[in-house]
């Protein structure tokens, strides 16, 4: 069941009720007895496992290594 925030218009009292889609919204504040509103809330969205662009693709590529030194002539070329 998804869970909703709401928001009290004369106190400011936050609270979150986990419910269906189907129930009705509250009507009052639990603290104070004012009038509510649903307020729009972030969700949080995670990527576990393997097999997402985040393991394969969002590391850095290492540049071609240095330490092998390179040819200086050809096969063809006749040696210095």
């Amino acid at each position: 069941m998804p869970i909703y925030e709401y928001g009290c218009t004369k106190c400011d009292h936050v609270f979150e009720m986990m419910q269906k889609i189907s129930d009705p919204a509250p009507s009052t504040c639990p603290q104070c007895g004012g009038d509510v509103e649903k307020m729009m809330s972030t969700g949080a969205f995670h990527l576990k496992g393997g097999g997402w662009y985040s393991d394969g693709y969002s590391k850095e590529k290492k540049a071609a290594s240095c330490d092998t030194p390179k040819a200086s002539s050809c096969d063809g070329c006749p040696a210095a």
